[in-house]
């Protein structure tokens, strides 16, 4: 494997800190008030969240200028969540796409779909969760 990009990121849990390697994200952890925590700080899920949010709006940009259509007021919203199972839990997500009228119906359709076959996220977790794709 010879990679692009590596991010390293060190935490001991989910009360402590997330460093990355290189300083540019420093923040304090906390487990949410929903799991009886202060909820003083972000969660690994928000995290989760935010990076596929962002890439999978990336992705869909990208796949849309390759067939001349704008994408830049695309709005993506990842909803991460933590299911029980079993003794632990297991993760679901719901990724809901807002697009810009001139890319409603079917063009856009076909765009948060092959955005969603492309994205690097999308990927890592086809088949291992739940994905809930909502274009609104």
């Amino acid at each position: 494997m010879n990679p692009t990009y590596t991010a390293v990121a060190t935490s001991s849990g989910r009360d402590d800190r997330a460093v990355t390697s290189d300083g540019q994200l420093d923040v304090q952890l906390a487990l949410p008030k929903e799991m009886g925590g202060t909820g003083d700080g972000v969660n690994p899920e928000q995290l989760f969240a935010a990076g596929w949010a962002a890439c999978f709006a990336t992705t869909l940009d990208l796949i849309a200028q390759r067939h001349g259509l704008d994408a830049t007021d695309v709005a993506v919203t990842a909803e991460i969540s933590l299911v029980p199972a079993g003794a632990g839990f297991t993760l679901a997500a719901a990724l809901r796409v807002g697009l810009p009228d001139h890319l409603s119906g079917e063009p856009g359709n076909r765009l948060v779909e092959a955005a969603h076959r492309s994205c690097p996220y999308s990927s890592a977790t086809r088949g291992t969760i739940p994905v809930e794709v909502v274009v609104e």
